[in-house]
């Protein structure tokens, strides 16, 4: 590859330490939604999946396990609080199915193939009778609710399936890490 790949690298260095400093709430010990602010948002489920930082850290860890208090809702994972969030739409949305897939992948790079396993299997139950998934489901009245098919979804799916299914999970081989075994 052509390009000035000494600056690029120094600029990722500069971000990542910015995230690092800035994107870390050393109160509550996770890492959140945006600087200066204390929500999560279940994107931050994909900093070992992008290889950001190792599943082991214990910011990742710690974040994970927020994002399990605060935004695993019904057995689910939101998106983030929207009654909290200052995004413009109103609150009260389902919990966002990719970002559960995702949390399933994170239990496979930590160890947790059984959760993992676990989530996958509720999540396949939420197919409709030709195996499609929308956006979001609202556990409280079993319904699947938003964009419907979502591929984002699908995607999110499949992704999963693979990391279950296969001894080097691609969530290891982008972020360089090897998971953690029984934990």
């Amino acid at each position: 590859m052509q390009g000035p790949l000494d600056r690029w690298r120094r600029v990722r260095e500069e971000i990542h330490e910015e995230v690092c400093r800035k994107g870390f709430d050393p109160e509550r010990a996770c890492f959140v939604q945006a600087y200066g602010t204390k929500e999560l948002d279940a994107s931050l489920l994909l900093i070992p999946a992008v290889g950001f930082l190792p599943p082991a850290d214990p910011r990742v860890r710690a974040t994970v396990e927020a994002i399990e208090r605060d935004l695993l809702i019904d057995g689910f994972v939101h998106r983030y609080r929207t009654a909290r969030s200052h995004d413009g739409l109103p609150p009260g949305e389902g919990a966002f199915l990719a970002c559960s897939f995702w949390l399933a992948d994170v239990y496979c790079l930590l160890g947790r193939a059984e959760e993992a396993e676990r989530l996958f299997e509720r999540l396949l139950g939420l197919r409709n009778d030709v195996g499609l998934l929308s956006e979001e489901y609202d556990a409280a009245g079993q319904r699947l609710l938003g964009n419907f098919p979502q591929a984002f979804s699908h995607i999110s799916l499949i992704n999963t399936a693979h990391n279950l299914s296969h001894e080097k999970k691609p969530a290891e081989k982008r972020g360089g890490v090897q998971a953690t075994r029984g934990e």
